[in-house]
C-alpha cells in the first residue's frame, strides 16, 4: 500500500457483504458446470464474519427471502448474539419494494442498501435510449413507494452507485424522494462512471450513510481502462482521503468490505458510443479521473484475470476469495479504518 495512515476511529464500523465472495458462498456459478460443489451460502458468510472480526454484516437478500419469517427472525437473534450490524442488501431489479422492506423489518436492519439498475462499466449505450429512459422511470417509481413506508420503521434507504449513476444523479434521486433516502458510496465505482473516487465522495458526502469498501488497479486499454479486482488498498482508491472527508463532522458510518467482481469490468470511455446517455463533462473533471487511475496502475502488458477468468474452479478459486478478504481486512486496518 502507498496510502497514508488515518487515526483510528470508532466512528466507522465494518464488516462484510457477500459480493466479494461469490465463488465461494454459491453466488456465481449456481446452476452450471462450474458451480461450486462446496458452496457455504450464509451460514459460512457469517463464519467468515466472525473470522475476520467484523462488526457489520450485509446480507443478500433473496437469502432473507429464502428463509422465511421465522428464519429471518432466527438470523436476528444470531446476529445479535454475534455483535454484528445487519444491513438488509436489496435490489430494485431483483425482488420487489415489498419484499425488501418486510425482510429489513424481519431481520432488524435499519438500513436498506439499494441498487438500481443492472448496468454495468457505466455502458448505458447496451440498454439503448427507449430503456434507459424506462429504466430511470421504474427507479423514481420504486423509490417513491419505498421511502414514505421504510421511513415509517424508521429505515433508510441508502441507493448505491452500482456502476451506473454519476454523484449528482444519486443526489438528484435522494432530494426527489425524501430525506431517509441516502447513498451507498461503493469506493470503487466511481470510475465507471468516468469521476474520480474522491471527487464522487466529495459530492455524496452529505447524503451517504453506508460504505461499500471496493479498490480497483486499473489497467488502460484502446477502449479506455479495465478495472481489475484486488485486495482493498491494493489499488487506485485513496481511502484515507475519503474517510476524512465522510467523518469531518464527526458522524458514525457502516461500511463493508467488497473486494471487486471476479470479471474485470472494461469501460470503454475512449469510445464515443459509451458517452451516449450521459451529459457533457467538463474536461478537468475527465482529467481528474485519469489521474486518479494511475495510482498503482497495472500495466498494459500485464494479466488482468482473476482464476475465476482462466477457468479455475474449487479449492483455487475459494482460496484465492478468502485470501483477498483476509488482506483487505488487514490492509483497512493498518490504514487505522477497522478495529
Amino acid at each position: 500500500m502507498k496510502h497514508e495512515t488515518v487515526a483510528p476511529t470508532r466512528q466507522l464500523a465494518v464488516g462484510l457483504n457477500p459480493y466479494g465472495l461469490t465463488y465461494t458462498l454459491g453466488l456465481q456459478g449456481a446452476g452450471t458446470p462450474r458451480a461450486n460443489p462446496q458452496a457455504t451460502g450464509l451460514d459460512g458468510f457469517v463464519t467468515v464474519a466472525e473470522e475476520i472480526g467484523a462488526k457489520v454484516i450485509e446480507i443478500h437478500n433473496p437469502w432473507l427471502t429464502d428463509l422465511g419469517t421465522a428464519g429471518r427472525h432466527a438470523l436476528k437473534d444470531r446476529l445479535a448474539a454475534l455483535g454484528l450490524i445487519p444491513i438488509a442488501s436489496a435490489s430494485l431489479h431483483w425482488e420487489g419494494v415489498d419484499t425488501a422492506l418486510r425482510n429489513a423489518l424481519d431481520l432488524g436492519a435499519t438500513t436498506i442498501r439499494f441498487g438500481l439498475s443492472p448496468v454495468l462499466c457505466g455502458d448505458r449505450n447496451a440498454f439503448g435510449a427507449a430503456k434507459w429512459a424506462q429504466q430511470i422511470a421504474e427507479i423514481r417509481a420504486g423509490l417513491a413507494q419505498l421511502a414514505p413506508l421504510a421511513a415509517d420503521h424508521g429505515i433508510t434507504v441508502a441507493i448505491e452507485n452500482h456502476q451506473d449513476f454519476g454523484s449528482d444523479e444519486l443526489l438528484s434521486f435522494c432530494e426527489e424522494a425524501g430525506d431517509n433516502v441516502g447513498i451507498t458510496l461503493d469506493t470503487g465505482n466511481s470510475f465507471p462512471v468516468a469521476e474520480s473516487p474522491l471527487s464522487f465522495a466529495r459530492t455524496v458526502a452529505p447524503r451517504v450513510r453506508h460504505v461499500h469498501l471496493k479498490d480497483y488497479r486499473v489497467q488502460f486499454t484502446d477502449e479506455g481502462y479495465r478495472l481489475v479486482r484486488c485486495a482493498i488498498g491494493d489499488g487506485a482508491v485513496p481511502f484515507p482521503d475519503i474517510f476524512q472527508l465522510l467523518l469531518a463532522d464527526g458522524r458514525s458510518l457502516t461500511a463493508s468490505l467488497e473486494p471487486g467482481a471476479l470479471e474485470a469490468r472494461h469501460v470503454r470511455l475512449f469510445t464515443p458510443d459509451w458517452w451516449r446517455g450521459y451529459a457533457p463533462k467538463d474536461a478537468r473533471a475527465l482529467a481528474e479521473t485519469l489521474q486518479a487511475a494511475r495510482a498503482n496502475l497495472l500495466p498494459e502488458g500485464e494479466d488482468f484475470r482473476t482464476p475465476w477468468e482462466r477457468g479455475a474452479t474449487g479449492d483455487e478459486l475459494i482460496a484465492y476469495e478468502r485470501d483477498m478478504m483476509t488482506r483487505s481486512a488487514a490492509n483497512m486496518r493498518a490504514l487505522g479504518l477497522m478495529e
